[in-house]
This record gives structure tokens, sequence and C-alpha cells, in this order.
């Protein structure tokens, strides 16, 4: 079976959900980014112990950094998904990329074209 998900969407795998730091999520914006979501281990499940939870940790506080700068929370997101939901995955990738149309582009990146 092979399932697709939109096309603009780019995969960055890590070992571990834990190794995604918070500069990792606010460079993907400087960079141009419009949404960054995470996509870890069911929660108790990781093989790493609790790199999962630490992903969870740092997403949240990208949200709340993100909110406090105008960019606006809602464009950073954490799911956990078994290996075995391909489905899922491709649910949530939808889902992401709606939400990420319906709140527009990164405004970091429109004022930089501004300032252009």
């Amino acid at each position: 079976m092979r399932l697709s998900y939109p096309s603009n969407i780019k995969i960055i795998r890590v070992p571990c959900t834990g190794k995604v730091d918070i500069l990792h999520v606010l460079r993907a914006f400087e960079k141009g980014a419009d949404g960054v979501y995470a996509v870890g281990c069911l929660e108790g499940d990781c093989h790493f112990n609790s790199g999962n939870f630490r992903a969870r940790k740092r997403i949240e506080q990208a949200q709340a950094l993100l909110e406090a700068i105008g960019v606006g929370g809602e464009r950073v997101q954490m799911y956990n998904l078994s290996s075995s939901e391909a489905p899922r995955f491709v649910e949530i990738a939808v889902e992401m990329d709606a939400r990420i149309r319906e709140l527009g582009p990164n405004p970091i990146k429109l004022a930089g074209k501004k300032a252009a």
C-alpha cells in the first residue's frame, strides 16, 4: 500500500524526537517554513526512554515563544504515533497542511520580503 501526503511537506529524520531542539524548530521558521510538526513514538514507548517527553516540552516552549513574538504558536505541533500508523501519519500531514494554509505564510518570511 502506497500512501501519499502533501508534496510541500519536508521530512527530516532524526534518531529520536528527543534530538529535536527548540533551535531546530525556530531555525526552520527563520529559513521560511510556514509550520513545523514533530512526530514521535507513543508516550511511554520511546526506545530512548524519555525522548518523546523532552521533545513535547521543547515543542511547547517553541509554541510559547512563537506566540510571544507574533508568529503564532499553533504553527508548531507534536504528535505521537506508532510506526504501524502510516494512515494516521498521512491524516496528520493533511491536517497540518490545511491548518498552515488557513493561517497563511510565515510572518517572518513576509517581513523579509518587504525589507528586501
